[in-house]
C-alpha cells in the first residue's frame, strides 16, 4: 500500500507549480492542499503517515487526530511551531530542512542595502514619472547615494546566512564585526555586543528567536548605535520591539530599517512598520528564491525517503 503523505500549506513553497512535489510524489501517495485553516486540520490528517507543514502548527490536537501519523517533516529550517514533547511521546520522527534559503536571504540584505543607500528603484520611478525629462541637468538625486564601501556592518549570528551575509560584505568593502548574540557564551571570536552597535553603520540579524533574544531591539539598543544606522532583519520578526524601531526612525536616529519579517503576518492594515516611510518592508521573501524553494521541497522528500527507508536524516525527533 502506498504510503499517505499529506502537505498542508504547499502554496508558500510552489507558488502554484506543481511539478516542484515531483519528488515527493514518487514516495507515496502525495495530496498537497494550498493552505489548511484550524477547522480543516483533523481531517485532513486523519489517515496520513506522513504530514509536512511549514506554517500551520504541530500540535497536540493534529496529534491526536492523525491516528495513523509515524513522520512530521517541517518545510523549513526551524520548527518552533511544533510540539516536540507530543511527537516524541507518541513515538513520530520529525524533520526539518536546513540550510536551504542561505544564499537567498544574503541576496536579499544586500539588495536592501542597496536600496537604502542608493535608491535604485526612487530614481528609476522618478524617471518614469518624467522627473528626468525635466530636469535641467543630465543628473538629479532623490537622495544622497552612498558608498557600502568603508562601511562597518555589524553581524548578529554568524550562522549560515551571517557567514554568508559577511563574504558578500567584504566584496563590497565593508568592514566586518561579528557580535555576540545575547544568551551566547562570550568568545574571543565575537565582539560584545554593546561594543559591536557602536560601531556599527549597519546591524543585520541573523539569531534564533529565543527567550534572550526576544525584542532585543529595544529602545536601549538602539541608542547604542551610531545616529543614521540601518537595521536589517531578515530573522525573525520577534526579534524587534516594533515600536521603539518606530520611534527610532521617527528621531532619525535609524536612517532606515529593511524588513523581512514582522511579528504578526501578515500585519494588520495600517502596520506602524509596514506603512513607516522610512521603513522597507517586503512580504517575508527573503528565503524565497526559486532555486531555495525547489532545494526546500528537493530536501524535505530526500528527509522522506530517508525515513521510509529506516534511516535518520536531519532528523529531530
Amino acid at each position: 500500500m502506498s504510503t499517505p503523505i499529506v502537505v498542508l500549506d504547499g502554496f508558500t513553497s510552489d507558488q502554484g507549480d506543481d511539478a516542484i512535489w515531483q519528488p515527493m510524489r514518487a514516495l507515496g501517495d502525495l495530496t498537497v492542499y494550498p493552505r489548511t485553516a484550524p477547522s480543516e486540520v483533523a481531517e485532513r490528517v486523519a489517515t496520513a503517515a506522513c504530514v509536512l507543514s511549514n506554517k500551520v502548527p504541530i500540535d497536540a490536537a493534529l496529534i491526536k487526530a492523525a491516528k495513523d501519523l509515524r513522520y512530521v517533516g517541517v518545510l523549513a529550517t526551524g520548527y518552533n511551531g511544533v510540539d516536540i514533547p507530543g511527537l516524541e511521546a507518541a513515538g513520530v520522527a520529525l524533520t526539518n530542512v536546513p540550510g536551504y534559503s542561505t544564499e537567498s536571504v544574503a541576496q536579499w540584505v544586500f539588495a536592501a542595502l542597496l536600496h537604502a543607500f542608493g535608491d535604485v528603484a526612487g530614481h528609476a520611478s522618478a524617471v518614469r514619472d518624467g522627473a528626468w525629462a525635466r530636469s535641467a541637468d543630465f543628473c538629479f538625486f532623490t537622495t544622497p547615494i552612498e558608498d557600502l564601501a568603508g562601511k562597518t556592518l555589524a553581524v548578529v549570528g554568524m550562522g549560515a546566512i551571517g557567514s554568508a551575509v559577511a563574504r558578500i560584505a567584504q566584496g563590497f568593502g565593508m568592514r566586518i564585526v561579528a557580535a555576540q548574540v545575547p544568551g551566547r557564551p562570550a568568545s574571543s571570536q565575537r565582539v560584545p555586543l554593546a561594543e559591536a552597535l557602536a560601531e556599527a553603520d549597519v546591524v543585520s540579524l541573523h539569531c534564533p528567536l529565543t527567550a534572550d533574544t526576544e525584542g532585543m531591539v529595544s529602545a536601549a539598543f538602539l541608542q547604542q548605535l551610531k545616529p543614521g544606522a540601518v537595521l536589517v532583519n531578515s530573522g525573525r520578526g520577534g526579534l524587534l520591539d516594533e515600536e521603539a524601531v518606530c520611534a527610532a526612525l521617527d528621531s532619525g536616529q535609524l536612517r532606515a530599517a529593511c524588513l523581512d519579517v514582522l511579528t504578526s503576518e501578515p500585519p494588520p492594515a495600517g502596520h506602524s512598520l509596514a506603512s513607516h516611510p522610512r521603513a522597507v518592508v517586503t512580504p517575508h521573501i527573503a528565503w524565497g528564491s526559486v532555486a531555495s524553494r525547489t532545494r526546500l521541497v528537493a530536501e524535505a522528500a530526500a528527509n522522506v525517503a530517508a525515513f521510509l527507508g529506516g534511516e535518520q536524516r536531519n532528523r529531530i525527533v
